[in-house]
């Protein structure tokens, strides 16, 4: 088990954004987390990186409680996000993109290295090395996004709606270089709402909704419940199991 949550509770003000969220990733794995929009994912990705402070509960990195710790401690422990909307230096070449996420690396043959497992991962970024961020496209900026916060070395790679905005072709060369960052042993966990396109390349998959866990299982148990999507995902659907309920899936 490399990351933990147990009974998370992270509220804004008198607004609680996260009511007792418990779950776990297996060191290896891809755990997606899906919802509609407001129901805590990306709350649940910014407290894990230390950018908000839970008001209660666990957060357990490695063996290793990090609750309250400063973001820049949680980095150095191997635990990085992604963020949504990608935040580029547009007028930052490719290249100077990823020496920005190579700022714990001491000396230029480990940035040589790292940028060279990226550029194996999303090979157009090499043709790219050298032009401005703001002028690729959206799949590419998206890649690169990926790239700068693998130069930091994750053991845990949390990627929070990645494939927003992208078409599908470009959708599934993301897709398709989030696996070999798996297969090379990097934890990933993947914020999500299109489950019938990313749930393929899932181990597990957790539902919120409204702050809560409130189903759990198998990518094949979870796309099995079509009324249990279409009801908490607004997702439309060709054919509804009428006999499956909402809840804790198998």
């Amino acid at each position: 088990m490399i990351f933990q949550t147990v009974e998370l509770v992270v509220k804004y003000g008198l607004y609680t954004a996260l009511q007792g969220v418990s779950l776990s990733a297996e060191d290896g794995s891809v755990l997606l987390i899906i919802g509609p929009n407001g129901s805590g994912k990306s709350t649940l990705f910014k407290s894990a990186s230390g950018l908000v402070r839970p008001a209660g509960g666990k957060i357990i990195f490695q063996g290793e409680e990090i609750q309250g710790l400063p973001p820049d401690a949680i980095v150095k422990k191997g635990l990085i996000q992604c963020p949504e909307g990608r935040r580029l230096f547009s007028e930052m070449t490719v290249k100077d993109n990823l020496r920005m996420g190579a700022y714990l690396a001491k000396d230029s043959d480990r940035f040589r290295e790292d940028s060279e497992k990226v550029f194996g991962w999303f090979p157009i970024l090499k043709e790219r090395a050298s032009q401005r961020a703001g002028t690729l496209s959206g799949g590419e900026q998206q890649m690169l996004a990926i790239g700068r916060a693998l130069m930091s070395r994750p053991k845990l790679l949390m990627l929070d709606e990645p494939f927003l905005g992208l078409s599908l072709k470009m959708k599934y060369v993301v897709m398709s270089g989030i696996r070999e960052i798996q297969k090379s042993g990097i934890t990933i966990m993947l914020v999500e709402q299109d489950v019938y396109s990313t749930s393929e390349m899932a181990n597990y998959i957790y539902v919120l909704s409204g702050g809560r866990i409130i189903g759990e299982g198998k990518p094949a148990d979870v796309l099995s419940h079509k009324e249990f999507i279409a009801t908490y995902l607004g997702t439309s659907v060709d054919t509804v199991n009428t006999e499956s309920t909402p809840g804790k899936l198998p």
